[in-house]
């Protein structure tokens, strides 16, 4: 009597017999082995959870007024939109941020379009001398995967925000980075200082120097006109590009002469004021993290940190080591031989240690099914499952 072979068995002598299932194996080991290498590898969880962040400015206003004319009207609008979990606010002098989290899940494009719709179609109960609102929408991916710290024991804050600068513009010559950002240090600014004798002097008043200035540092388009080779654009005014060019800025005239600005302030060029103070501070551990230093050189040094983050999608482990190679490489040039650079925050290697120890135990779990199987149906059935 001859058993009948069902749909399963038909399907599984069709590849016992065809010469094409090695091959098929083959490419499907191959292709496991690509998705393994390719998978991109995340420190940061890549869940959906849309958040913005609301700005408004009240100036002049003490942060109760703000809270009360601001803050409170707007969060009641913002509880109005579908989708909204949770709204977190924070009222100041002059002031008011709103922090409006969604659901888990929530469509991040269609969550921006439902908090702009509705400040939008509300703009009319904005009070008198309040700004409109500034919107910010925040992602997983805006998190830094890399922070680099430049110190030195003879750099002030200054030179380090310069260099800085010169890193980040590097950085973003990588394709897949996304948002740098400087923390620390003093921007370079030119300060003028205006003389009010000098000024009663020429006749002048801060106003119109301002407005003179102003109109200086400006570039306009003058048309163009006709050349053998095309059309010629013509450029008119430019850019204050150093002190020299805002000293020799014409702010009026006195007695049939040109007055400069030389004439009637004192101008500076050098830096400005910190918006944020970063100290790098070295100890006996420093060593065992790569940080070579003296012992009479130990301390407290100022510092500036340059942060880097990807793009969605990206493996962070790879744009990780080609900013740093690319960084590397200009140790010496852009970067001064007295200025350290220390990695403060690496996701890249954090992500691949962690990817790195999941694959690990999930060897281990095959591993251990393979044995299983082999002692309970056979040495050829724990292969195959080994396989698969």
């Amino acid at each position: 009597m001859s058993e009948k072979t069902g749909v399963a068995g038909k399907i599984a002598q069709l590849f016992i017999d065809s010469k094409l299932t090695p091959l098929i194996i083959i490419a499907s080991i191959l292709l496991g082995i690509a998705a393994v290498i390719a998978l991109p590898r995340e420190e940061e969880p890549q869940i959906i959870v849309p958040m913005i962040d609301i700005f408004v400015k009240m100036p002049g206003a003490g942060a109760k007024e703000v809270e009360e004319r601001v803050t409170g009207p707007m969060e009641k609008l913002l509880w109005e939109i579908p989708g909204v979990e949770y709204v977190y606010s924070t009222s100041s002098p002059g002031m008011s941020m709103a922090v409006v989290r969604f659901f888990v899940g929530q469509d991040e494009e269609e969550s921006i379009v439902r908090l702009q719709s509705k400040l939008i179609a509300n703009m009319d109960l904005i009070p008198w001398a309040v700004s409109p609102p500034l919107i910010k929408p925040r992602y997983i991916d805006d998190v830094p995967i890399i922070s680099l710290t430049f110190w030195g024991e003879d750099a002030d804050y200054y030179m380090l925000r310069r260099v800085a600068a010169e890193v980040e513009d590097l950085a973003k010559r990588e394709q897949n980075v996304s948002i740098t950002t400087i923390i620390g240090g003093e921007h370079r600014q030119v300060d003028v200082h205006l003389d009010p004798v000098r000024l009663s002097a020429f006749g002048l008043d801060m106003e119109q120097v301002a407005m003179m200035v102003s109109t200086a540092n400006q570039e306009t388009d003058a048309g163009s006109f006709p050349s053998p080779d095309g059309q010629v654009l013509i450029h008119a005014g430019g850019f204050l590009k150093d002190v020299r060019d805002v000293e020799g800025v014409i702010v009026g005239v006195f007695e049939g002469r040109p007055v400069y600005l030389r004439d009637v302030a004192s101008i500076y060029d050098g830096p400005g004021e910190a918006d944020h103070y970063v100290f790098f501070g070295t100890g006996p551990a420093a060593r065992g993290k790569g940080i070579t230093v003296h012992e009479d050189q130990k301390g407290v040094y100022p510092a500036v940190t340059v942060t880097i983050a990807k793009r969605k999608g990206t493996n962070a482990i790879s744009v990780a080591n080609k900013v740093l190679a690319r960084i590397e490489k200009a140790r010496g040039t852009i970067i001064p031989d007295n200025i350290h650079m220390t990695i403060t925050r690496h996701y890249g290697q954090t992500a691949k240690e962690k990817s790195d120890e999941l694959l690990f135990h999930m060897m281990i779990a095959i591993f251990s099914v393979t044995i299983l199987i082999w002692f309970a149906l056979g040495r050829r059935e724990s292969g195959v499952v080994a396989i698969a």
